[in-house]
């Protein structure tokens, strides 16, 4: 669905996007990972065709992105990270107004009720929160039924329930066979959502798998457990392949003195630091 050789960009003379291959296949949901400044948001602009001046190719859905014709925008929707909605107009007067400039359309009450939004649908957008903006943005890429999902942070701001909401929707997206790019520095929604991921560090991808891959390169899964030794509270860490091999463990299992046990493994934020030496957030 989309394929990208030997991407080159700068805003200035020196590279900001420099040499970046990948390919996106169709009903996936890739995730570029980085800390802000990282070229996550560049890398969308020029995947969505609002920046031209690049060098190399980037294919979306068989066009040339920086040569697209008028049909390119009937097939991609954009979340942008900061919502771009006329505020002196209601939100259903906003998604009206957004669903004149395709030729598909889609049920504006139904993407109002599926964010929790129906009960301010006729409230202006001036008046909404922060979190029911980015709502409405989102729901806002949706109008036309597009095949191809760009998302820039689209839980940012939001609280966990509301972000939960927004989770499921993708996830349901998805399961419709709609590709999706996930832009974003939050570890948990992508290994949560995306099925593989790239790090993307000062212009370039670092590392390009799937989370559990990623993950589970770097090292197995650890134990975490705590007991009393003459009154005194201790806590030791193994690998999870050795649990057989530590006769305190067994002692303490058996004996049943164990004050708990817990299993650990790397995150994607773990995995980002190390090949980097950035933190995610």
């Amino acid at each position: 669905m989309i394929d990208v050789k030997n991407l080159s960009f700068s805003y200035t003379r020196k590279p900001f996007i420099e040499n970046i291959s990948f390919e996106v296949r169709p009903g996936e949901i890739f995730g570029f990972l980085g800390p802000s400044g990282a070229g996550k948001s560049t890398l969308q602009k020029l995947l969505t065709g609002l920046l031209t001046d690049y060098k190399g190719n980037v294919i979306v859905n068989g066009e040339e992105a920086g040569r697209h014709t008028a049909g390119f925008y009937e097939n991609i929707g954009v979340d942008f990270e900061f919502p771009s909605l006329y505020e002196k107009l209601t939100a259903r007067e906003n998604l009206r107004f957004f669903s004149t400039l395709y030729k598909k359309r889609g049920d504006i009450d139904a993407l109002l009720s599926c964010v929790g939004l129906m009960a301010d649908a006729d409230k202006k957008v001036s008046d909404y929160s922060k979190g029911m903006k980015s709502r409405l943005n989102f729901i806002k890429s949706l109008l036309h039924d597009p095949c191809i999902l760009f998302l820039d942070e689209p839980t940012s701001g939001l609280d966990p329930s509301n972000a939960r909401i927004m989770k499921d929707i993708i996830l349901d997206e998805k399961a419709k066979g709609k590709t999706i790019i996930l832009t974003t520095h939050n570890m948990y929604d992508a290994t949560e959502l995306c099925d593989r991921v790239a790090f993307i560090v000062d212009g370039k991808i670092k590392a390009l798998d799937t989370p559990r891959s990623l993950i589970m390169r770097r090292g197995a899964s650890k134990i975490a457990y705590t007991y009393l030794d003459n009154g005194i509270e201790m806590k030791t860490e193994i690998p999870l392949h050795k649990t057989s091999e530590d006769e305190i463990l067994q002692h303490l299992i058996r004996d049943n003195q164990l004050m708990s046990i817990h299993s650990s493994e790397p995150t994607l934020n773990d995995i980002f630091v190390e090949l980097t030496g950035r933190q995610l957030q």
